[in-house]
C-alpha cells in the first residue's frame, strides 16, 4: 500500500472509529442514545473529505479550525505558523514591536475578537469591540436606498489611538432582543416549542463624532437604518476560492432558466453585473466573480474579506493599502477637533511638518504628507504573504458520524425537502491557478487545491428570507454550513445567520419560514416532518 493510500485508509479508521463512540454526537454534546450503523456508499465515504484529499482536516477537537490543510502542510508549513501569528496576536501603536501599525482609528486591535478560536462571532447583549467574541460589525445606511453613510467608513470604528476620538462611542450603542411568534405559534404540530428572537440597534445622535452623512446628504438620525452582521468562520476559504469563476455563473444560469429570484445587482439577463477587481492604481485591472461576505462584496480571496479585513480592521497599512482606513470627513472633523489640535504633536511629533496644526492633522489621518505622498507600510510584504498563506491554508474539518442511521436519514431528508437547493452539496475545483487582483503573488506562492470535490452545502450566490430586522437589502449569500457542527465544542456558542440571531440549528431552519421567503416551501416540508427526523436533518447539519 503506497502513503498517500495508506493515509487514507488510517483517515477513514479514525474517522469511523469517533463514529462509533456512543458517548458523544457530532457536536460534541453528550448522548445516551445508541445509534444503529449503516454501510456506507463509496459516493457517501467521499463525502468525508469535506474539503478534499488537499483540503480536509481529521482533527475533530477544540482546535479543529485551526488547522492546516495537507496542501498547504506539504509546503507552506512555517509560513502557515509565521500567518497564524498575524490573526492571533493584538496589533499596537508601537512603532518597530512585533506587531505595529494599530490605528488611529480601528474596529478591532486584532482579529481573536470577531473570530473566537477561529469560528462565528457570538451572540451579544451589548456592544464592547474589546470582548473577545463580540463578531458584530455595525451596518449603518441610509434607509431611503439603502446605501452606506459616507462619513463612516463601510466597517464603522468605535475605537481610537490618543489623541483622537472614535467615530461612534460604542458606550452608547443599545442592543435589544425582540421576540417574535411567527404564525405556527413556534411550535411543530407534535407541541415541541422552538425560540425566535431578533436584535434591535438604537445608536443616539450623540454618539456620533462625525455628522450623519449619505450620497444623498446630510441625514437625521431617524433617516439611518443599523443592523448588525456578525464574522462567519475562516476555515476552508481557500478551497472556496479555488471553485471556478464559470461554475458560479453557471449556477446563476441554471437559477435564472428555472425562475429563481437573483438579486438584479448582481445578475441581470443572462451576464454577471458585478464583478470585484484590485484596488491598487498599480494592477491591471481584471474582473473577478464575488464569491465571499454576505453581500458578494469581495472576489478572490487574495482581494477578500481576510485581505481587506487586515488592514481595515485594524488600520495596519501595507504596500498595495498604503493609506489609512478613514473617511474625508472624519478627517475634516478631527482636524478641527481643539482637543486633538493640543494634543497631536505630543502624541505625533514627526508629524510636525506644515507648522499648521489642522493641516498636519489632516494630512496625517488622511495618509498623506505636505507633499502629497502616502504614508508608509506598517505590514511589510512578507509578512502580509504569510497571513495570505495562513488563510489561504486553513483545513476543514472532516464529516462526522456518517455511517450513524439517523445522520443518514438526515441526510437524505435535507435533499427531499430541498434544503440542497439552495445549500447545494458539492462543488468541484478547477486547476486553481491563483487569482491576485494586485499581482502580487502566483501559483507558487499560495497553497492550491486542482481538481477536488469539496463540500461546502452553499451555492455561492444570495436569496432572501424576508426576516424581522433583516440584513441590509434583504440579500445574503447562502452561508456554508460545512464544519459549522463543531461550533460549540471550539468556540462554545453554535450560534447561527448573518446577526446570531439563531441559537440552534431548528431556529434557523425556522427562520427561513417568511411567508415571502424564497425557502418558505421547504420550511412548510419540514414542519411535516415528525420528532424523530427533524433531530435527523438537524443530526447530519451537525455531521457536515
Amino acid at each position: 500500500m503506497n502513503k498517500k493510500l495508506l493515509f487514507a485508509s488510517i483517515a477513514l479508521s479514525l474517522c469511523f472509529a469517533s463514529c462509533k463512540d456512543d458517548d458523544s454526537s457530532s457536536d460534541g454534546k453528550k448522548d445516551n442514545n445508541t445509534y444503529n450503523k449503516v454501510e456506507l456508499t463509496e459516493a457517501q465515504k467521499e463525502e468525508i473529505y469535506a474539503g478534499g484529499k488537499l483540503g480536509t482536516t481529521f482533527i475533530t477537537s477544540g482546535s479543529a479550525y485551526e488547522q492546516p490543510t495537507p496542501a498547504c502542510d506539504q509546503k507552506f508549513a512555517a509560513e502557515f505558523k509565521l500567518g497564524q501569528l498575524q490573526f492571533e496576536r493584538d496589533f499596537t501603536e508601537t512603532p518597530n514591536s512585533a506587531f505595529p501599525g494599530l490605528g488611529p482609528l480601528m474596529v478591532r486591535r486584532g482579529c481573536l475578537y470577531c473570530h473566537p478560536s477561529y469560528g462565528h462571532g457570538k451572540r451579544q447583549n451589548s456592544y464592547d469591540a474589546t470582548k473577545q467574541g463580540n463578531g458584530y460589525l455595525l451596518v449603518l445606511f441610509d434607509k431611503s436606498d439603502n446605501s452606506y453613510l459616507t462619513s463612516l467608513t463601510g466597517m464603522p470604528q468605535t475605537l481610537a489611538v490618543a489623541p483622537f476620538k472614535a467615530p461612534i462611542d460604542e458606550k452608547k450603542i443599545k442592543i435589544e432582543w425582540k421576540k417574535k411568534t411567527d404564525e405556527w405559534g413556534n411550535k411543530f404540530d407534535d407541541g415541541e416549542t422552538y425560540n425566535l428572537t431578533y436584535p434591535e440597534v438604537t445608536i443616539p445622535e450623540s454618539a456620533f463624532y462625525v455628522p450623519l452623512e449619505s450620497k444623498n446628504g446630510t441625514l437625521t438620525i431617524d433617516q439611518v437604518g443599523v443592523r448588525l452582521e456578525s464574522t462567519i468562520g475562516v476555515i476552508g476559504v481557500g478551497l472556496i476560492d479555488a471553485i471556478p469563476e464559470d461554475s458560479i455563473i453557471k449556477q446563476y444560469k441554471d437559477y435564472e432558466a428555472k425562475g429563481i429570484a437573483l438579486n438584479p445587482a448582481v445578475w441581470n439577463n443572462g451576464a454577471m453585473k458585478m464583478y470585484s477587481s484590485g484596488d491598487d492604481p498599480r494592477a491591471e485591472k481584471g474582473k473577478y466573480v464575488r464569491r465571499f461576505t454576505y453581500a458578494l462584496s469581495r472576489g478572490p480571496l487574495l482581494d477578500g474579506a481576510g485581505a481587506n479585513a487586515i488592514w481595515n480592521i485594524t488600520n495596519v497599512t501595507r504596500e498595495n493599502r498604503r493609506k489609512h482606513y478613514m473617511t474625508k470627513t472624519y478627517a475634516i472633523t478631527a482636524s478641527k477637533d481643539k482637543d486633538v489640535q493640543d494634543q497631536f504633536y505630543e502624541y505625533f511629533p514627526d508629524e510636525k511638518k506644515t507648522g499648521d496644526v489642522e493641516k498636519d492633522i489632516f494630512n496625517y489621518l488622511m495618509g498623506k504628507d505636505e507633499d502629497g505622498n502616502k504614508v508608509a507600510a506598517e505590514m511589510g510584504n512578507k509578512e502580509y504573504k504569510n497571513f495570505m498563506i495562513w488563510h489561504r491554508g486553513l483545513a476543514i474539518p472532516a464529516a462526522r458520524d456518517l455511517d450513524r442511521e439517523n445522520v443518514q436519514m438526515g441526510r437524505k431528508l435535507f435533499r427531499e425537502i430541498g434544503c440542497a437547493t439552495c445549500h447545494r452539496p458539492s462543488w468541484t475545483t478547477g486547476e486553481d491557478d491563483i487569482q491576485d487582483p494586485n499581482n502580487q503573488f502566483g501559483n507558487n506562492d499560495m497553497p492550491r487545491y486542482p481538481n477536488q470535490k469539496i463540500w461546502p452545502y452553499t451555492d455561492m450566490v444570495q436569496h432572501r428570507l424576508f426576516m424581522e430586522n433583516d440584513i441590509r437589502t434583504g440579500w445574503c449569500r447562502t452561508t456554508p454550513l460545512w464544519g459549522r457542527g463543531l461550533s460549540k465544542l471550539v468556540t462554545g456558542a453554535e450560534d447561527r445567520m448573518h446577526d446570531c440571531r439563531a441559537q440552534n440549528v431548528i431556529e434557523a431552519i425556522m427562520w427561513h419560514g417568511n411567508k415571502e421567503s424564497e425557502a418558505r416551501w421547504t420550511v412548510e416540508k419540514f414542519r411535516k416532518l415528525n420528532k424523530v427526523e427533524r433531530d435527523a436533518v438537524v443530526a447530519f447539519i451537525n455531521a457536515i
